[in-house]
C-alpha cells in the first residue's frame, strides 16, 4: 500500500476540521436557542449557525438533536421555566380565530338590524312611507275580500235562479205552442 499524498491528507484534515467547527457552531446555536426560547427548526438553526440545511440532514445525530429540542417545551427567557408551547399557541390562535368569526357574524347581524331600523325610520320621516295603521288596513282588506267572495256566491245563486226561470219559461212556452186551443180559453 502506498502512503497517501501529503497534499491530499492535508485537504482531508482541513475538511474534517471545517466539519468539526460547523458541528460546534450548530451545537452552540441549538443550546442558545433552547436557552433563550427562540425558534428551533432545521431552517432556523442552520441559518443562525451559518451552515446549509443539507449539512444537518447529512449529520443525522445533529438532525435528531434539533428535532428533540424542537419537541421540548421551550423555556422562558431568563430560564424561569417552560414558556408557552407551539401547540398551546396554535390552540390559542384557533380559539381567537373562532371568536373573531363569531364576533364578525354578530357585527353583520347588528349592522343588518340597524340598517332595517334606520331605513324604516327614514321611510316614515320622509313621508313616502305607508301609513302607520297597517294592521287596520290589513283587517279592512280581509273584510273586503270576504265581501267579494260573498257577493260572488250571491251572483252565482242569482244566475242559477235566472237560468232555472228561463228553463221554466221555455218549457211553458213549448207547452202553449203545442196546444193552441187552451190559450184561447
Amino acid at each position: 500500500m502506498t502512503a497517501p499524498d501529503p497534499t491530499v491528507q492535508a485537504m482531508i484534515e482541513g475538511r474534517r476540521a471545517d466539519t468539526g467547527r460547523r458541528r460546534q457552531r450548530v451545537l452552540a446555536v441549538l443550546a442558545q436557542a433552547a436557552k433563550d426560547g427562540s425558534e428551533i427548526s432545521v431552517a432556523a438553526i442552520a441559518r443562525r449557525a451559518g451552515v446549509d440545511r443539507t449539512f444537518l440532514y447529512r449529520h443525522r445525530d445533529l438532525l435528531g438533536q434539533v428535532h428533540a429540542r424542537a419537541a421540548e417545551p421551550p423555556t422562558a427567557p431568563g430560564g424561569r421555566g417552560p414558556a408557552v408551547s407551539r401547540a398551546s399557541l396554535q390552540a390559542d390562535l384557533l380559539a381567537a380565530d373562532a371568536r373573531t368569526a363569531r364576533l364578525a357574524a354578530q357585527v353583520r347581524r347588528l349592522e343588518q338590524r340597524l340598517s332595517e331600523v334606520l331605513g324604516e325610520q327614514v321611510w316614515h320621516e320622509s313621508g313616502i312611507g305607508g301609513p302607520d295603521d297597517t294592521e287596520q288596513l290589513k283587517a279592512r282588506i280581509t273584510t273586503l275580500e270576504q265581501q267579494v267572495v260573498d257577493l260572488e256566491l250571491r251572483l252565482q245563486d242569482q244566475g242559477d235562479e235566472l237560468n232555472a226561470a228561463r228553463t221554466t219559461n221555455r218549457e211553458l212556452m213549448a207547452q202553449l205552442n203545442r196546444h193552441p186551443d187552451r190559450s184561447s180559453n
